[in-house]
């Protein structure tokens, strides 16, 4: 028979520190119930907040001198072309699947499939490839395939004059992009002509994406790779694999939040004359560029679900070994 004191402790676990029985924590579903009730709160304030604002005379006349929406260089062309269309869906793709992966090699301790290169194809090493996740290689192939879409982006964005679209130009834009955030705020939105010329916030919102969290994503990214040179002392001080990580993890979620806000905006503001300019390369509310969204969207829902080590491994084997 065990003496009293190698008896198991039936009591509720105590804090190692003041020895007081821990609270039980609350489940899951409460404390998402509860975010969210305080996330409407605090929403319905900003809202009545910003439709104050704009009953003030001040406020008023700001809003007239600033509408929102800042001019555009003359040299600006007009509309949306076909080849932006496709970068909007090849990027939309690339980005979900990323998104998907990364949040796997992030989450997963013990991963279903490993993949080591084959050092003897087209990519030669002196010292033998490493081996990693199935889910990081992925995440890695897609990280090659968005930065080759994004070089052509950029080539076909200075080249057609459409950067003039979405680089500001001009002081003013600051103060517009102010009064489109108020215009947003008080749910009385501003005129949208995406066509032509995007709103002020719409415009630094594009740019942020396009030329400060993109190449932010590709360069902790990179340092967190395996091609990233391990020898160089000066440079990884200067550069720490940690700095990459406390980045890298932000970043993804910033480019998360501009995707919810960007899909709600394009089904609120006029779905099917937004969803003609982004994928039909046409300024009218027809029905062509809701079926060609359509058919996108079924493309990436099929492509989520065979993003899995079964559909994987047949390709990844093409270019290395997978093992469990």
């Amino acid at each position: 028979m065990s003496s009293p004191t190698n008896m198991p402790s039936t009591s509720a676990p105590s804090s190692p520190k003041s020895g007081k029985p821990r609270k039980p924590a609350w489940p899951g579903w409460v404390r998402a119930v509860l975010a969210g009730a305080a996330a409407v709160v605090v929403l319905a304030l900003v809202v009545l907040l910003a439709r104050w604002l704009r009953t003030l005379g001040p406020m008023q006349d700001f809003l007239t001198t600033y509408p929102g929406q800042a001019e555009l260089p003359a040299s600006t062309p007009l509309g949306l072309p076909a080849w932006l269309g496709w970068q909007h869906f090849l990027n939309a793709f690339l980005i979900l699947l990323i998104v998907r992966s990364g949040w796997l090699v992030r989450t997963t301790a013990r991963p279903k499939a490993n993949w080591t290169r084959n050092n003897k194809a087209l990519i030669k090493t002196k010292n033998p490839p490493k081996k990693i996740s199935l889910d990081l290689w992925f995440h890695l192939s897609l990280d090659a395939l968005w930065v080759l879409n994004g070089i052509v982006f950029f080539i076909m964005l200075f080249a057609t004059g459409q950067w003039l679209r979405i680089v500001p130009t001009g002081w003013n834009v600051i103060p517009n992009a102010l009064s489109a955030a108020l215009q947003y705020a008080s749910l009385d939105w501003p005129l949208e002509s995406g066509w032509s010329n995007y709103n002020a916030l719409q415009l630094l919102s594009y740019f942020a994406v396009v030329f400060i969290a993109a190449p932010l994503a590709i360069a902790t990214g990179l340092r967190m790779s395996n091609v990233w040179p391990q020898h160089t002392a000066r440079l990884n001080r200067a550069y720490t694999i940690e700095m990459a990580r406390a980045l890298h993890y932000p970043t993804m979620l910033f480019f998360v939040l501009f995707i919810v806000i960007h899909v709600v905006l394009v089904f609120t503001t006029g779905a099917l004359r937004n969803l003609n300019h982004m994928y039909a390369a046409r300024d009218d509310a027809g029905w062509l560029g809701f079926w060609m969204f359509a058919g996108s969207l079924a493309l990436m829902s099929a492509s989520w679900f065979l993003a899995r080590p079964l559909f994987l491994r047949p390709v990844a084997t093409l270019t290395g070994k997978v093992t469990r």
